[in-house]
């Protein structure tokens, strides 16, 4: 058996100074020496960081291949090193965006409650040792973050009020261990410190924000676009594609509208959304639709269909701003137990957590069978280091949403409501993209975006900000979704080309699946349809 080329070792020496900086993203991957750590994103730390990830850059740059798939992994790694290093020194999130700190320490903690690899005595220790990191985290945070705009603020605080009820879990689940005693008193000085962070942030919001726009600026946007998602279109283009999708789809609904005797699409969608899943059966009515679609999968043979479990649970209440329906989790590539989750968050009133009946069917195609679920546990089964650890998010969730119209043509959906829904959230993906490039460009007011959603998606304004939060906080991220269904349905239509009468959904996606989650157009390259 031949040993890791040095290929395989620069890959995992980014993985590790990627997770040094983040050991929250380690510790979620599974490596559990990082379970007890918070890691930090002072200037310091990031500075030091920065430097790490330019040396490794130069010693990627000048490795030579002697193979295409060689290539191709070497090629997505310097990319990612690229945009890594582009995040923190240039659009330095955490200094300007308090949600990075936030999220990521009551991440840390629940990532060690729904852990299952820990018995009573580790997770306590785990817990100890995060809980003692809090203070000074915070205190870091503090230290670290200025001119924070009003928005991102606003998303952090919503996170850590309720979040410090995490603390109090991981307090009860290390209760029963005598391997640290001294938990309580940490709980205590951790929940402290998070009270001091929003009643900090809290007096932020009093304090002038910063003109808009907030976005990053349309150099570092297209630096995602070149870096992180490999694609030469330009953001005219992108609007232009946008542009007729929105205008297809919309078109699709008002005739899918009148044969269910409405005049308009949204006068079937406000009517189809009276019909709505309860918050107490709304992990059980999930599990069925996810049951059904895994089947439906396995009938008409997609993919292959691993047999690790997909856990279906409420969302944790600090996720909440960021998680207005449902979002999956993967169980992390170096876990030993291959259990992803699903997570619903329930109804609360003011727009958020609404999940129709009928819309049940396309959100467990995109974020279980076949979409993340099964693709992550695909990715994580690859014997080359590049494509286990590098996800591109064009490839990640265009493969999510590319499944939500491909289970349409072999038939999945069950009534003309389903496939209301299905085009609806086809809709939604759109709009992102003149959403994305409009925020980080300048181009759009967070009350234009709040508008545009509100306006030609019918959404909640509840729903709308959410929305327009978490495209601030990922740049070039929300475009993801349809813009890398377009590439992968052009890859498909190069793939049927080439193979004629041979081709076959389950060798497409096969295909796709040898290069993890790598950019489509490396896939592309690899796949000799290039050209």
């Amino acid at each position: 058996m031949t040993g890791p080329t040095p290929l395989d070792r620069l890959t995992e020496s980014y993985v590790d100074i990627r997770w040094h900086l983040d050991p929250v993203e380690g510790s979620g991957a599974g490596r559990s020496a990082d379970d007890g750590r918070l890691g930090s994103f002072s200037d310091e730390s990031v500075r030091q960081h920065i430097a790490a990830l330019r040396a490794l850059m130069t010693a990627v740059e000048e490795l030579e291949v002697t193979n295409l798939d060689d290539e191709i992994d070497r090629t997505a790694l310097l990319y990612d090193i690229r945009v890594t290093e582009h995040r923190f020194r240039r659009e330095q999130p955490h200094r300007r965006d308090p949600s990075l700190w936030a999220g990521h320490v009551l991440e840390g903690l629940y990532q060690l409650l729904v852990g299952t690899d820990r018995d009573a005595a580790t997770l306590a220790r785990a817990a100890a040792s995060r809980l003692r990191a809090v203070p000074g985290f915070v205190d870091e945070a503090l230290a670290t973050l200025r001119d924070c705009p009003r928005v991102l603020t606003e998303g952090a605080i919503a996170a850590v009020r309720p979040g410090v009820g995490l603390v109090d879990e991981l307090e009860r689940a290390g209760a029963g261990s005598h391997a640290e005693p001294d938990l309580c008193t940490l709980a205590t000085n951790a929940r402290d410190a998070l009270a001091g962070f929003e009643s900090h942030l809290a007096g932020l919001l009093q304090s002038p924000s910063p003109d808009e726009p907030w976005g990053v600026g349309r150099e570092a946007f297209e630096f995602r676009l070149a870096h992180q998602h490999v694609l030469s279109a330009s953001t005219e283009e992108l609007l232009r594609y946008a542009a007729t999708l929105i205008e297809e789809t919309e078109r699709e609904l008002t005739a899918l509208a009148r044969t269910l005797g409405h005049g308009s699409w949204p006068d079937a969608l406000a009517r189809l959304r009276e019909d709505r899943i309860a918050g107490d059966v709304l992990a059980g009515a999930y599990r069925q639709t996810l049951e059904r679609a895994r089947d439906h999968v396995r009938i008409h043979g997609l993919a292959l269909v691993p047999e690790d479990g997909l856990a279906v649970d409420i969302t944790p209440a600090y996720a909440v701003p960021w998680t207005p329906l449902a979002a999956y989790l993967p169980p992390g590539p170096l876990t030993r137990v291959r259990t992803g989750r699903l997570f619903v968050t329930p109804p609360d009133g003011r727009g958020t957590g609404e999940h129709p009946t009928a819309s049940l069917a396309s959100t467990a195609v995109h974020e279980g069978f076949p979409g993340h679920h099964l693709h992550f546990l695909n990715v994580y089964g690859s014997p080359r280091p590049a494509r286990r650890f590098l996800l591109a998010p064009a490839t990640v969730e265009g493969w999510a949403l590319y499944c939500e119209g491909m289970m349409e043509e072999t038939g999945f959906y069950a009534t003309p409501e389903e496939r209301l829904f299905r085009l609806v959230a086809l809709l939604w993906r759109a709009l992102r993209i003149p959403l994305d490039i409009g925020l980080h460009t300048g181009a759009l007011t967070h009350e234009a975006a709040v508008s545009l959603l509100r306006s030609r998606l019918h959404a909640s304004r509840a729903r709308a900000e959410a929305e327009v939060r978490r495209a601030y906080s990922s740049p070039a991220g929300m475009l993801a979704y349809a813009v890398g269904r377009r590439e992968l349905l052009e890859l498909r239509a190069a793939y049927r080309s080439r193979a004629g009468s041979a081709a076959s959904l389950r060798g497409f996606h096969d295909a796709l699946f040898a290069y993890g989650a790598l950019p489509v157009s490396l896939v592309r390259w690899g796949l000799g349809l290039s050209g």
